[in-house]
């Protein structure tokens, strides 16, 4: 895929309504810190477009990049964050909540786990919820380039017990070498 034109179109908080679109729409959802971020900008070709940080949780909108007038990736806010009060984490998820339910265009939810670590809970219960909604989401194995090769399929095989999705496609991703982003852009062009 060839990315000729990438910006952020359009912020949304909490008590913004969802903006109605034509072309296609693709969810990121993940934990803070799983490298959402990091995923959209290789996604993207740019470097940072999407905001990368070593503190988690900095996503509390959701994000629409407009993608050569094409597509659009949604970035939606982090999960988990344990800084984020109780109240403030239930109201990005009924912002997300009210995206899933009110985007009429929404093609594919990504749901992003560490390859490196078992799911959380947080990790099974988006993954439950996005199926809730009618999705079936596919699963990126992020960070790739941080475990040895020789573990990756035993890791991926930890991430689909842990998060019971025995069928669920599963592609792992590296930001640094780029693996699995020909995956991802096949998604997108077989979603038209």
């Amino acid at each position: 895929m060839i990315i000729k034109k990438a910006l952020l179109e359009t912020v949304i908080g909490t008590r913004s309504e969802i903006p109605v679109h034509e072309l296609p729409e693709f969810a990121f959802a993940g934990k803070s810190n799983v490298g959402k971020s990091s995923l959209i900008n290789a996604i993207m070709q740019r470097k940072s477009l999407a905001r990368t940080s070593s503190e988690p949780g900095k996503t509390r909108t959701i994000n629409y990049y407009n993608v050569n007038d094409a597509l659009y990736l949604v970035d939606l806010p982090g999960y988990g964050y344990s800084k984020a009060g109780k109240e403030e984490a239930a109201s990005w998820g009924r912002m997300v909540e009210r995206y899933l339910h009110g985007s009429k265009v929404l093609k594919q939810v990504f749901l992003l786990v560490d390859i490196r670590h078992a799911p959380g809970a947080n990790d099974c219960q988006m993954y439950e919820w996005i199926e809730a909604q009618g999705f079936e989401p596919v699963i990126i194995a992020t960070k790739l380039d941080k475990i040895n090769r020789s573990q990756t399929q035993k890791q991926l095989k930890l991430l689909r017990t842990t998060l019971g999705c025995k069928d669920a496609l599963m592609i792992p991703f590296s930001a640094k070498t780029k693996q699995g982003l020909e995956e991802i852009y096949a998604l997108f062009e077989s979603c038209d």
